[in-house]
């Protein structure tokens, strides 16, 4: 019964990614905004957690010099969250059935000169980044634009045939996935053989996988796994992010991080702290295109 349900959920989600597909573009463009204004109408759940996740925020973000959002308040940031939301989900139907050509044409590289500069050191490379505005073209991207093949730290689907599916859009232009059982050992290997491991580390984990930092002027939990693959092997990482300007996408990759090489669990969680502002530094600058509907702040009421 479970294989038969799974396999007419994925035959489901194939039929309409495919008919979202061949949409021609501009008329895409011209319904994102609509299909972005019914999902922030009918998950409402999500609207929900968005609104108070930006809420409990907002005075923090209105106090560091690089906040300069219009946006009145929390409802309306929100809003723009699901407009971009619609944008890219329209988006990842074509990306899913090779049709994302144009789409990577939109895109504009900034601070290519830090990516270079990290490849000169010839020890493979970290791109830190999280979920921001459309990533999983973010990622494809990066293959077409660097011609170079990342291997992108990703959950697998419970549906197999689902998972497949995504898999295999994951896996255009050479780029290749590592689930998260056993993924620190599969990016070690990558690594060594001086590949590019791509980490979104904006999400909540469980205490023991990571550190206590204040993010956005809250406490949460952060993953400490870019901080160790860089103490095991000396490998740049590059805080890089996505970002809408107009009817354009801008990758924004920074200056390579510098981290400690202290042994002890304070230093650790200092570094952990010192990749964190990167991502807090660019939802400043861009609230509207980072995925608010996630619980980032869970487990740590009353911290």
């Amino acid at each position: 019964m479970r294989k038969t349900l799974w396999l007419l959920q994925a035959g489901l989600f194939y039929l309409g990614t495919w008919l979202v597909a061949l949409v021609p573009q501009g008329l895409a463009d011209r319904l994102a905004s609509p299909v972005g204004m019914l999902l922030h109408r009918v998950l409402s759940s999500r609207r929900r957690v968005a609104e108070q996740n930006i809420d409990s925020t907002l005075e923090y973000m209105r106090s560091q010099p690089e906040w300069s959002c219009p946006l009145p308040d929390a409802a309306a940031i929100a809003a723009a969250v699901f407009q971009g939301i619609g944008r890219s989900l329209l988006e990842v139907c074509r990306l899913y059935h090779g049709r994302g050509a144009t789409l990577i044409g939109r895109i504009d590289v900034r601070g290519r000169e830090h990516f270079e500069a990290a490849c000169a050191l010839d020890k493979g490379l970290v791109f830190l980044t999280g979920h921001c505005s459309n990533w999983e073209l973010g990622a494809l991207a990066f293959g077409k634009l660097f011609n170079v093949p990342v291997s992108v730290v990703a959950r697998r689907q419970n549906n197999p045939y689902l998972n497949r599916m995504v898999e295999r859009m994951r896996m255009s232009y050479d780029n290749s996935i590592i689930y998260k059982q056993n993924a620190l050992r599969n990016m070690l290997s990558v690594i060594r053989k001086k590949g590019v491991v791509g980490l979104l580390v904006d999400q909540a984990v469980l205490p023991e996988e990571g550190c206590l930092i204040s993010f956005l002027g809250r406490p949460a939990w952060a993953s400490r796994v870019p901080v160790v693959l860089a103490r095991k092997t000396g490998v740049p990482v590059l805080p890089v992010f996505m970002y809408r300007e107009g009817d354009r996408y801008v990758i924004d990759i920074q200056p390579m991080l510098v981290f400690s090489d202290v042994g002890d669990e304070a230093a650790v969680q200092a570094d952990v702290q010192r990749y964190s502002a990167e991502i807090e530094r660019f939802i400043v600058r861009h609230p509207t295109d980072w995925y608010w509907v996630h619980r980032r702040w869970k487990r740590t009421e009353g911290l």
